[in-house]
């Protein structure tokens, strides 16, 4: 299936689930520019993608910061000719492990959390929306259940990810009668090389036993969402907020 042949999208933030929607989109017939702030596991993802016949280019970016990420939406629209499709996906990994609570959080964890998590989404959206606009793309963010779910702890995650669901149906609420299209993903447990390498198998065991599916997520499970809402099949859905977690979380 070669839904988005012809189109180009950005992938900002390509470890794990970013890589798996790189490969995904390009197998799509999608041409990919992939981002990330370590630029040689982008640039090996965008190796496999080009030994199967894909199109794709890697830039090392910084999500927290305007100019870098204008460079690599300039860098997309350079290399391909136009930006039909943005990906927002970045995140800091160490901010995460380092979030706490309201009490205990630190503010400088807080504030890198805030510049790559919200200020980095908005700068995906204000730099990807003019080419958004002219070719009637769409535009998705990654968002968490965190957003929604009222944990007790990861209080800056938590917050940044509903500040990016609020940007969502702003940008589908004022650009949709332009043609774009905006949505978050949510996902649940996402088993990638790196969640894996860092939790202890009997955690695993014990998220399992609590699901209301039968397996934890992979990245590819997002990397079809993705797929889906940039393609045609996906052209009357916007401004949501979508939940790919095995069921973890039900909601209206």
């Amino acid at each position: 299936m070669r839904r988005l042949a012809g189109k180009v999208a950005v992938v900002a933030g390509g470890g794990g689930i970013g890589a798996e929607t790189a490969m995904r989109l390009a197998a799509e017939g999608c041409a990919v520019m992939l981002g990330d702030l370590s630029v040689a596991p982008a640039e090996e993802v965008v190796s496999e993608v080009i030994a199967q016949g894909g199109q794709a280019s890697a830039m090392g970016y910084d999500q927290s910061n305007d100019d870098s990420v204008a460079s690599l939406v300039k860098a997309a629209h350079e290399r391909f000719g136009r930006v039909d499709f943005m990906h927002a996906n970045a995140a800091d990994m160490g901010a995460i492990r380092d979030d706490g609570d309201a009490l205990t959080i630190s503010l400088d964890t807080f504030d890198r959390t805030v510049a790559v998590n919200m200020r980095g989404y908005l700068s995906c959206t204000r730099h990807a929306l003019p080419h958004l606009i002219e070719n009637r793309g769409a535009i998705v963010y990654t968002s968490s259940s965190a957003a929604h779910m009222g944990e007790p702890e990861r209080v800056a995650y938590a917050m940044t990810k509903a500040a990016v669901n609020a940007l969502m149906r702003h940008v589908a609420s004022r650009w949709g009668k332009e043609g774009v299209r905006a949505n978050s993903i949510a996902p649940g447990m996402v088993l990638t090389a790196q969640i894996r390498d860092n939790l202890a198998p009997d955690f695993i065991d014990r998220v399992l036993a609590a699901h209301r599916s039968w397996r934890l997520g992979e990245s590819a499970d997002i990397a079809a969402m993705v797929a889906m809402l940039f393609s045609a099949d996906g052209e009357w859905i916007t401004g949501q907020t979508i939940a790919v977690d095995g069921g973890a979380s039900i909601r209206p």
